[in-house]
Parts: C-alpha cells; sequence; structure tokens
C-alpha cells in the first residue's frame, strides 16, 4: 500500500522534468481522501459522510502537518475513530490528539473528551477533575463513608500538589479518586515511554491535563458505564491499521500498540525498532 508521502510525492511531480513544487495540504489530503474514498465509504455508519470526514481531516492536518508523513491507513482510521466519537482533533478544544509516532498516528483522547463522552453516556449528572495547590482547603477520607472537601484559594501557591476527579450520577450515586502529584509522577515513570525517554510529550507541556486523565480513567474504572463508553475508554491511546462501522473494535494484534499522548511528539531514532506490543498503560 502506498503512503502519504508517496502521494504528496506524485502531486509534487510536474508534468515535465520532474522537479517538485510545494503542494498545500489541502491537495495532498484530497488525494488521499479520494484514494481512499472506497474503503472509507464502506465503512462509515449512515449519520456520517465524506464532507465531515474531509474537515475533521483538513483541521488536523493543519495544526499537525507531520500527520501526513505517517501511513495513510492509520491516519485515516484515526480520522474515522474521531468523527465516530463526535470529538474533535488537534484543536483547541483539547478532546482529542491525532499523533504522528513513528509511522504510524496514535488517536488519543484528551481530559475534556473524556468527560464529554462521559457526560453523552446519560448516567452521569456531572463528572469533572481538579488540582489541589498547597495553599487549598483540602481534605478527603475513604472508607465507610467517603467525603472530599476542595476550597480553592483565590490565589494558588505554587505548582499542584495532587489531582482528584469526581463523578455524579442521575441515580444519585457518586465516587471520587484523589492522586498526589507524586503517585501521578510515578505513574508516568512506570507506564509512559515518553517520560522514560525524555520525548517531548504533554507529560512535559501539559502536565496538569495528563494528570487530570489519569485520574478520571482511575475513578472510571468501576464506575457504570455503557457499552460504548467501555469500549471507547479501551481503545483509547491505539494504532489503527484498517476501517470498521465501529472503529473501536478493531484490534490488530499484529500491529496494536499504546503510546504516550505526544501533539508536538519528538519522534524516536530511526535506529531503535518501535515496541511491537503494548508499552504504555491505559491510563495515560
Amino acid at each position: 500500500m502506498a503512503t502519504a508521502n508517496d502521494v504528496k510525492n506524485q502531486l509534487a511531480q510536474k508534468a515535465s522534468g520532474g522537479v517538485q513544487k510545494q503542494v498545500s495540504p489541502e491537495k495532498t489530503l484530497n488525494a488521499l481522501l479520494k484514494k481512499m474514498g472506497p474503503e472509507i465509504q464502506r465503512a462509515l455508519p449512515k449519520h456520517m459522510d465524506a464532507d465531515r470526514i474531509a474537515r475533521i481531516a483538513l483541521t488536523a492536518v493543519r495544526n499537525t502537518p507531520k500527520l501526513l508523513d505517517c501511513d495513510q491507513t492509520s491516519f485515516l482510521a484515526a480520522i474515522m475513530q474521531s468523527a465516530q466519537l463526535g470529538v474533535e482533533p488537534n484543536t483547541g478544544l483539547g478532546q482529542a490528539y491525532l499523533i504522528p509516532y513513528g509511522k504510524n498516528v496514535q488517536f488519543q483522547l484528551g481530559y475534556k473528551g473524556l468527560i464529554d463522552l462521559a457526560v453523552r453516556s446519560g448516567q452521569y449528572k456531572a463528572i469533572y477533575a481538579h488540582e489541589v495547590y498547597s495553599n487549598d482547603e483540602f481534605e478527603f477520607q475513604y472508607g465507610l463513608n467517603k467525603d472530599l472537601i476542595h476550597k480553592p484559594s483565590t490565589t494558588p501557591v505554587g505548582e499542584p500538589i495532587g489531582y482528584y476527579a469526581v463523578y455524579h450520577l442521575k441515580n444519585g450515586g457518586y465516587d471520587f479518586v484523589y492522586w498526589t502529584k507524586e503517585r501521578i509522577d510515578q505513574h508516568a515513570q512506570k507506564f509512559s515511554q515518553a517520560v522514560q525517554k525524555g520525548w517531548t510529550s504533554p507529560w512535559k507541556t501539559n502536565f496538569d491535563a495528563m494528570a487530570k486523565k489519569t485520574v478520571l480513567k482511575e475513578v472510571l474504572k468501576y464506575a457504570p458505564k455503557s457499552i460504548e463508553l467501555q469500549k471507547t475508554i479501551d481503545a483509547d491511546s491505539t494504532i489503527k491499521n484498517d476501517f470498521a462501522a465501529d472503529m473501536s473494535e478493531i484490534i490488530d494484534v499484529t500491529d496494536y500498540s499504546v503510546v504516550d499522548e505526544q501533539q508536538e511528539a519528538q519522534q524516536p531514532n530511526q535506529d531503535e525498532k518501535m515496541p511491537g506490543q503494548v508499552f504504555d498503560d491505559k491510563l495515560v
């Protein structure tokens, strides 16, 4: 299968002389969508159309041009996953990210996207995550009577000392999880290849967002969830190499991997082999 880079090179060729010229992301993307059109169309659910796919893809490549250098199937599969979930990738909304990693594109939910999908499931009255600062009024207890009190300071001092996530169900149930910053750091060091190897990733550029996503996934572990929401959480941070009417069901065991969220990813050394299996915990 030709790669997106092959398509770009073909588009860049002049009719004579074979000299390359600059091709806009829009033209390159249009060529990709046209080339992969039949495969995409077969996988599109009834509520989606090619125009929506094109709009999401164009927004993503404008914000992250490196996506066009990746394998075209993994790129368009990630676009399909975003479209099916109704989240906008690689925008200021922070709902989701399409991340160039090696030769593939990884789809990953942001913590805001995770909240949106949980609320849309219809079971939650509220779900949220916050950081805690040293001069906040904060206390919590587990046990038979769980309780959490947080009165944020009007002027936070220093860096956050911890993070918590809370959900309230429509039937009145609730739960929460609190992790110290040290525990978040230990989690990232243990499960994130980006942190272990010192690569640029949101663990460096947006630590708070990654920490909130971590505690949100932790509190949702045992929360009531629809089948669709559980499948979405399970499919987070994966690379897909096929199309389907339900992208969350696709797991290619030969290429399946879970990697760290890297909106501005620093790529591994070309001499290093990509891990063949899961190497990042799904809480990341």
